[in-house]
């Protein structure tokens, strides 16, 4: 199991510095450390990780530590400083918890949560040394079988962090699966959620009845054959697994709040002009009046948005894809997801984007059509799906029954209209006839769907309308 302990602080850190002094008094004994690696690991003589501390993120985006931590950040920017201890080791803890406090101290700020920091003094450093790059460069898991990584985390949002995103292409070059085990008060943030591939990767919730459950399915879990899968009960087969769901994932309220979910995708002729995320900050504006607030690699989101820079970034990892997470104002609390690959069609932008509501707040529906033509006239749309569900206002994803959202609408881009054999995109067997979007010599088409949250008939209409654009009915 691991410990995390972070520093948020007004003044850039110096990690490897404040380690010296910890270990030695002095900063001797980490001289053939660089302080160009990503990651700087403590190791015992035997090779075992003590503690893993991460670069220090500068965050120029407000309302991240709030968000990811429920604590109060210094004003941005501000520097942002993981450390990962092994519990299970003093020394460790101990460590990690003396390392927060004198950086805080140092560099003026705070250390969460607040009980980590402990005292300022010297740390013993017999038989702690400093991990090689090699190692120093792999990612910390706390359980590893031929099947699956676990990670054990404590803190009260999982969030994509640099260190998870690493675990998580580490586990996916190494065939295995990822589970992530939490408390029961603990909730993932969307882009974890997202993330999350199928099985034998899975969100492996404690519990004092159950012991464990998913916490996306509710299915009752246990340890068996090397990874965290589900019970099943007596007389079960592979049609009828009869798993039983735990009894706190059924334990829900309807709250009021909602969420209005968005994904599309662009297609871009791949050239120099070309500047990326002026799709999403078109919805965004529509939707919100304003653009995103920030933007990363990783969560926290730590630079301010910048249709360009997302550009110089995607064109130097290019041939390989980019992933982004984007967030908006905190008062209007709004996440996106940014896959941005180089394909044979040109440059692909897949976004999952949702904004939450409270129960006295309206969903912006009147201006989805106007989204949808934005996209539709200025960025080379492809497809557009829009639902609304029952969900929590500020989007973090509980170990909770939360239903499926209700599709609003569906919009198909213009090239795509115009690929579809005869009048096959406009004479469509729902009700109400789709509605053209840009030119009329080469619209899109925007077709609503009967969206009730109450109501989970539209999904059938949806299906319908798939199977006739594709072909599969009359």
């Amino acid at each position: 199991m691991t410990k995390d302990v972070i520093t948020l602080t007004r003044k850039m850190p110096d990690p490897l510095s404040v380690l010296a002094g910890l270990l030695s008094g002095g900063p001797d004994k980490l001289v053939e450390t660089t302080g160009e690696d990503a990651v700087v690991q403590l190791c015992d003589m035997a090779g075992r990780p003590l503690v893993s501390v991460e670069a220090p993120l500068f965050v120029q985006v407000a309302g991240e530590a709030e968000r990811l931590l429920g604590a109060t950040a210094p004003p941005v920017p501000f520097w942002w400083t993981e450390a990962r201890a092994t519990t299970g080791v003093a020394e460790a803890e101990r460590i990690a918890g003396t390392f927060a406090a004198r950086l805080a101290e140092l560099a003026d700020g705070s250390a969460w949560p607040p009980e980590a920091a402990r005292s300022l003094a010297v740390v013993p450093g017999e038989g702690v040394s400093v991990a090689p790059a090699p190692a120093a460069a792999q990612p910390a898991v706390d359980v590893l079988t031929d099947k699956v990584a676990v990670v054990i985390q404590d803190r009260p949002v999982v969030a994509m962090t640099a260190w998870l995103s690493d675990a998580f292409r580490a586990v996916a070059q190494g065939r295995r699966g990822l589970q992530i085990v939490t408390s029961p008060g603990t909730v993932l943030s969307p882009a974890v959620r997202a993330a999350l591939p199928g099985w034998p990767s899975r969100w492996v919730v404690r519990d004092e009845r159950a012991g464990y459950y998913d916490g996306l399915s509710g299915a009752v879990l246990r340890w068996q054959d090397g990874l965290f899968a589900p019970v099943e009960t007596p007389g079960a087969t592979a049609d009828d697994p009869r798993t039983p769901v735990a009894e706190s994932f059924q334990e829900t309220a309807d709250t009021g709040e909602q969420q209005l979910a968005v994904s599309f995708r662009t297609v871009h002729p791949a050239d120099d002009r070309l500047v990326l995320g002026g799709a999403l900050e078109a919805v965004w504006r529509e939707l919100t009046g304003a653009p995103p607030a920030g933007w990363g690699t990783a969560e926290p989101a730590n630079l301010p948005w910048s249709p360009r820079q997302v550009t110089d970034v995607a064109f130097d990892r290019a041939p390989e894809p980019t992933w982004l997470v984007v967030v908006g104002d905190p008062a209007r609390p709004g996440l996106a997801t940014v896959r941005i690959s180089r394909t044979t069609a040109g440059v692909e932008e897949d976004v999952t984007l949702a904004f939450g509501y409270g129960p006295d707040e309206e969903p912006p529906l009147a201006a989805l059509p106007r989204a949808a033509e934005a996209l539709a006239t200025r960025h080379r749309l492809q497809s557009m799906l829009v639902q609304l569900r029952r969900a929590r206002r500020d989007l973090a994803v509980p170990p909770r029954f939360e239903g499926p959202g209700v599709p609003l609408a569906f919009v198909l881009g213009a090239e795509e209209v115009r690929r579809m054999p005869g009048d096959r995109a406009r004479r469509t067997p729902l009700p109400e006839p789709p509605r053209p979007l840009g030119p009329r010599t080469r619209p899109a088409l925007y077709y609503p769907l009967p969206g009730n949250p109450s109501d989970l008939s539209g999904w059938q209409d949806f299906e319908r309308l798939m199977r006739h654009l594709k072909g599969a009915e009359g």
